[in-house]
């Protein structure tokens, strides 16, 4: 008896293999129908994927950034010299050998410059640094050239940035309010979003504006990442500091909200409208399978399998196909990864150039949802065969 169950289980099942080779054209649009859809979602989340990435790489975890309390961005912050100079007499912070708080005062500007694809202009971060935030920084590496010399019209230029904006060149000439920098260096910073800006000499590009000695931002190294709650707690207890300290990694994880929340929400909206029209052709193939078949599942019924296998076997194919089309979509997908393009970042107003990134946990995701359009495009067609009168399913032609 039990080996007569054994068989009437893989029976089925082998069947079922077997006639995927006869019939594979009436599953072809079915796969290729849900590889589509699993695509265009695992695409739009790589997108988001890599937005973040970009953002969240740009961030110490011992790094605090102080901002103006309620500002979105650096761009529209402002940290007058007086309070900058108190947050950094602060105990809390980490320092040289001589003494000196391990901190980068910075200015942010945005340029517009013409893109290489198409001539349209986009906005571009140009941010002016003290020499110390390269040590605050420390991923960022020169890839070619020098650093800017401090007092003089140079510029580093990051990677990214490089390859997407038309006139940014190595030795190359860039015009900034009637003047000329020379582009002398081309940094990376581990895909960072530093790599979609231009860094120059902070005193010189300050003067070049007319600011005033303040900074858009103030980043500072703290002796124990702990602390930096801390130290926003202290800040916003100063009556004359309208200022907030953010962990930095948080402070650039949070920057990328805006746009990879709507990118999420958009992959589940696509997901929901494509998914549904998915599983409306799978379950049209395999209605037209089961059709089909008639004959066959009633030979089946009638050599004693039971209907709950008949069921069984073909849900289990329905899911079988739908598993071959999310991989199929998965590796179109894949074929993007490492691939560069560019995101306008709402609360920078700049672009930020940046890589998709399709990672395991999208794969899964786009396996998992291919499978459940599987399950519920085949359950009603094999719900149907599994219900067909065996002695008229034999007569069927």
């Amino acid at each position: 008896m039990a080996v007569a169950v054994a068989v009437a289980v893989a029976l089925p099942l082998s069947y079922n293999v077997r006639s995927l080779r006869v019939r594979w054209r009436v599953t072809l649009l079915a796969v290729l129908g849900i590889a589509l859809v699993v695509a265009v979602c695992a695409v739009l989340l790589s997108m988001a994927e890599g937005f973040a990435s970009a953002l969240r790489s740009s961030g110490r975890l011992d790094n605090a950034i102080v901002v103006q309390a309620g500002s979105a961005s650096e761009l529209m912050s402002h940290v007058p010299l007086d309070d900058r100079n108190a947050i950094l007499a602060d105990e809390r912070l980490a320092r040289d050998p001589d003494g000196g708080a391990l901190a980068s005062w910075e200015r942010v500007m945005v340029l517009s410059l013409p893109r290489r694809m198409d001539g349209r202009r986009t906005n571009v971060t140009l941010r002016g640094v003290p020499p110390r935030a390269f040590e605050l920084r420390g991923d960022i590496r020169l890839t070619s050239g020098r650093p800017f010399a401090e007092g003089v019209n140079e510029l580093i230029v990051g990677r990214r940035i490089l390859e997407r904006v038309r006139g940014l060149t190595l030795g190359g000439k860039l015009r900034c309010r009637g003047k000329d920098f020379r582009i002398v260096g081309v940094f990376e910073s581990g895909g960072a979003a530093f790599e979609s800006e231009i860094w120059g000499d902070f005193d010189t590009l300050v003067a070049l504006f007319r600011f005033d000695a303040g900074s858009n931002s103030l980043i500072v190294r703290v002796k124990d990442p702990a602390q930096i709650q801390a130290l926003d707690r202290w800040i916003r207890k100063q009556p004359q500091m309208q200022l907030r300290a953010f962990a930095e990694r948080r402070y650039y994880e949070d920057q990328a909200g805006p746009l990879v929340t709507p990118l999420k929400t958009l992959a589940a909206f696509v997901a929901l409208i494509m998914g549904v029209g998915a599983v409306f052709g799978a379950m049209n193939t395999m209605y037209a399978i089961v059709a089909a078949r008639t004959r066959e599942i009633g030979t089946l019924r009638a050599l004693g399998f039971s209907r709950r296998a008949i069921l069984s076997a073909f849900v289990l194919e329905s899911t079988f196909l739908a598993l071959i089309g999310g991989g199929l979509g998965c590796l179109l997908a894949l074929s993007l990864q490492g691939h560069a393009t560019g995101a306008s970042n709402l609360q920078s107003l700049s672009e930020v150039a940046f890589a998709f990134r399709v990672t395991p946990g999208i794969m899964l995701s786009g396996l998992a949802f291919a499978a459940a359009m599987g399950v519920l495009g085949g359950l009603l067609p094999a719900v149907h065969a599994a219900r067909l009168p065996i002695a008229s399913a034999i007569r069927e032609v």
